[in-house]
């Protein structure tokens, strides 16, 4: 079975059965998939769910892309604030969702635009290092909220940016020293 509209093309691996006390969010980041991929694959149209009640799993992505998208966090978001971890993180998500690019999270990391990588750690070999647990953690966090939020596409340092083209972006947020955009 396909699910399409989530960004997500998987197939339908696990059932579970909703305990007392849970929510899709703490399920979705349980399993690594988002709450919008939960809800689709089970025609709920809400948040409201109830002990008992079986709900079918997609299967999450990969571990590696998710050691990958983890690594790319910690080089371009080191010293940020968690939540501009997160927002890192969904905008490669965001990306993988989004016609416009790549429809896969190691694709859209090592894409290139003009002869040059999209994210600087890929050109200058950080996303060779190994991640630490707040940005894999900020990776599950990111994957349980995909598909929600404001759609950031882009992010930039104005601070260190001379891309008069992204300067231009609509501007959806800042978080600590990044700027999201569309």
């Amino acid at each position: 079975m396909m699910f399409f509209g989530t960004g997500l093309a998987v197939d339908a691996a696990t059932i579970y059965t909703v305990k007392s006390g849970d929510s899709l969010y703490k399920i979705g980041k349980t399993y690594g998939v988002s709450v919008q991929a939960i809800q689709s694959a089970n025609q709920i149209y809400t948040s409201l769910i109830y002990p008992g009640q079986q709900l079918t799993i997609p299967t999450a992505i990969t571990t590696s892309d998710k050691d990958l998208l983890a690594r790319l966090v910690y080089a371009e978001a080191k010293g940020e604030p968690y939540a501009g971890k997160v927002a890192v993180a969904l905008v490669v998500l965001n990306r993988v969702d989004h016609p416009q690019f790549p429809n896969t999270i190691q694709d859209v990391i090592y894409s290139m635009d003009g002869g040059y990588y999209a994210f600087t750690p890929v050109a200058n070999g950080q996303i060779n290092i190994p991640a630490d647990s707040e940005a894999k953690r900020a990776v599950e966090e990111a994957l349980a909220f995909r598909g929600q939020g404001s759609g950031s596409l882009y992010f930039y340092n104005p601070a260190k940016t001379t891309s008069k083209w992204i300067l231009s972006r609509p501007v959806t947020i800042t978080i600590g020293n990044h700027v999201f955009a569309k």
